[in-house]
């Protein structure tokens, strides 16, 4: 009998330490299952658009287009204005691609429109000093928003009026003119640098509302890393995120990583979260836009680890011509909190030859994540 005794307590020993091993690897905030606990931002699942933003040009313009680039065919695509796109089309992230324009009016005479016959762009927004919101200054530039600024403000007054909303991730990439439009003529975009980061932050600031952004230093702790405090103590709830924004980097380069972060290792005072690797003192936000294959392995592994992460569904147009749902079913099986796509509603797709959609099962804009949303969660309850 006590030969059995010691046996069991060596096995409760080991039990109780293999326990706190798994616990300290993935913790209950970040794992989720079996946490009854509130829901946390790290432990939904919601539809992204890619290139939200993003008008196709004139007809004419598009024959320029044509004669100057042979994947042109890639930029036949339009989206709805972003409150149409929250509203309409349960969509609950965007992407904005962002251009230096500090003094304004640098991109008002896109080469697509000289060729085209087309005069300067009259939007007097693309006149104001700021960020502009476009994909290809001098080729591609349609946009339903055109400004940073006004982007932003579109979504805040929807936020506004519709409160309860889940907290809304804003992808931004960095962009500059294309070094072969410039020895066409094209406008020279200004490097992006310190003071350029600072201004890009304080517009940020500004038209959304610092008490409306979900910042990193929320989530920081005394004496952690970023990433140390994300991956112990969690993203914040849902509840305590209603009505909030949070805005998140798509690039991954030194060039406008580094000025981001100098002298902001832990992204204080910062309002964007880096693309980061694991294992940086920055990382908790982390794109793996391959969702098949060993892509899917990985994000799972992020997501239960406790990151948030961002993949797409599908590219253009591949999804879009054979109407395959494959890509899209492995990045909802993935549990990657944010899903990009092209075709967030039927119809967009038909130009293609194919009814494909990406949207989330049912008919919610959020779902509980399939990997590590507690049993406690309801889709239901997300959205109030």
């Amino acid at each position: 009998m006590r030969r059995h005794l010691l046996a069991l307590a060596t096995l409760s020993t080991a039990v109780t330490a293999l326990a706190g091993t798994l616990a300290a690897a993935y913790p209950a905030q970040a794992t989720g299952h079996g946490d009854k606990g509130p829901v946390r931002l790290n432990q939904i699942q919601m539809i992204a658009t890619h290139n939200s933003y993003h008008r196709e040009l004139t007809s004419a313009e598009k024959a320029v287009q044509a004669k100057r680039d042979s994947g042109w065919w890639n930029l036949e695509y339009s989206h709805a204005a972003l409150p149409a796109q929250f509203s309409a089309q349960r969509v609950r992230s965007i992407e904005l691609d962002i251009f230096p324009d500090p003094e304004g009016g640098l991109y008002t005479k896109p080469i697509v429109r000289r060729e085209a016959g087309l005069g300067e762009i009259d939007n007097p927004d693309m006149k104001k000093p700021g960020f502009k919101v476009l994909h290809w200054a001098d080729h591609d530039y349609g946009s339903s928003c055109v400004s940073l600024t006004n982007c932003l403000k579109q979504a805040r007054t929807w936020s506004e009026a519709n409160r309860g909303h889940v907290p809304i991730p804003i992808l931004l990439e960095f962009k500059s003119t294309d070094p072969a439009m410039e020895k066409l003529g094209g406008p020279r975009s200004p490097r992006w640098d310190g003071p350029l980061m600072d201004r890009l932050d304080a517009e940020i600031r500004a038209a959304i509302g610092d008490d409306k952004i979900i910042k990193p230093d929320d989530l920081r702790r005394p004496g952690l890393t970023l990433e140390q405090s994300v991956l112990k103590y969690g993203w914040p709830s849902v509840s305590k995120s209603r009505g909030k924004f949070l805005f998140l980097m798509d690039n991954k380069g030194a060039d406008v990583q580094a000025p981001y972060l100098a002298g902001h290792p832990n992204l204080e005072g910062r309002v964007i979260f880096t693309d980061a690797a694991p294992g940086r003192p920055d990382a908790a936000f982390v794109e793996q836009n391959e969702p098949e294959g060993a892509g899917q392995a990985q994000i799972r592994d992020l997501v239960r680890r406790g990151y948030l992460v961002r993949t797409r569904a599908d590219v253009p147009f591949d999804q879009a011509r054979s109407g395959s749902t494959a890509r899209l079913d492995a990045a909802l099986a993935s549990g990657a909190q944010i899903v990009s796509t092209d075709f967030p509603v039927v119809g967009l797709a038909a130009r293609h030859g194919s009814d494909y959609v990406a949207q989330l099962p049912g008919a919610d804009p959020a779902r509980c994540n399939p990997v590590n949303a507690p049993r406690s969660c309801r889709k239901t309850h997300l959205e109030r």
